[in-house]
């Protein structure tokens, strides 16, 4: 089987490859390899490019395993919700190139970029969870509430709103939409400029910005995972 994210170092920039040849789901493995990958790029990178494949960014959690079982579900959920943290609060720059569909856990991934790129055409962004009969997370709904822009959040969340690139644009999910082919590029030329600010003032700054929303996120994790799984 191919491994589903690819790798590489690019002078001083880590981009990092989504592409399981499908819808790129958070399965297990994709979920590892990112993963593995944002703490390989912390160590010897100064910013992270997140790419999906072409007209695919991510999915969102894998239904196969969600449908699996509860327990199967809650330990997919959690696994997932540590990766979405961890880029989150990265202490090194991370851009967000938006190759194409984002839903769900897949638009989370999206909220949780420094700067994003997306790319544009007929893709679908968004958080389509209560359309499914899920309630919204906890932790999506504040990193909805802390990227999204006010006025949007009800229907982004509360009415299952999904978006095309430029209306995510207009929404708050993508900070620029550039034509299919230009994506990739210029999240790198972004990851680069962010790159050479001071390591050390970026990451003081992005914990001051975000600590408040993560502190809550991680308090209210539990409990919240419990009321979305209670057979588990």
């Amino acid at each position: 089987m191919t491994e589903p994210v690819k790798y590489t170092l690019e002078s001083s920039i880590a981009v990092v490859e989504m592409d399981d040849g499908k819808a790129n789901a958070l399965s297990v493995e994709m979920i590892a390899g990112v993963l593995a990958a944002l703490t390989r790029a912390e160590g010897e990178a100064k910013a992270i490019v997140l790419a999906g494949r072409a007209e695919r960014f991510c999915a969102g959690f894998d239904l196969r395993v969600m449908m699996s079982g509860p327990a199967q579900a809650m330990a997919l959920l959690g696994r997932g919700s540590e990766l979405l943290l961890r880029l989150y609060e990265t202490p090194i720059p991370l851009v967000i190139a938006c190759t194409g569909h984002a839903l769900a856990g897949g638009a989370l991934v999206v909220l949780t970029g420094d700067i994003r790129i997306g790319t544009a055409g007929a893709f679908k962004i968004g958080l389509n969870e209560v359309s499914l009969g899920m309630p919204v997370p906890v932790l999506a709904m504040e990193l909805a509430r802390d990227r999204l822009n006010k006025s949007e959040l009800p229907r982004a969340t509360l009415l299952a709103q999904i978006y095309d690139p430029e209306a995510a644009l207009r929404a708050g999910y993508l900070d620029e939409v550039v034509p299919a082919g230009e994506t990739l590029s210029r999240a790198k030329a972004e990851a680069t400029r962010l790159g050479g600010f001071p390591r050390s003032a970026y990451q003081a700054t992005k914990l001051r910005l975000r600590r408040a929303t993560i502190a809550h996120i991680r308090e209210t994790f539990d409990d919240d995972l419990r009321t979305l799984m209670p057979g588990a």
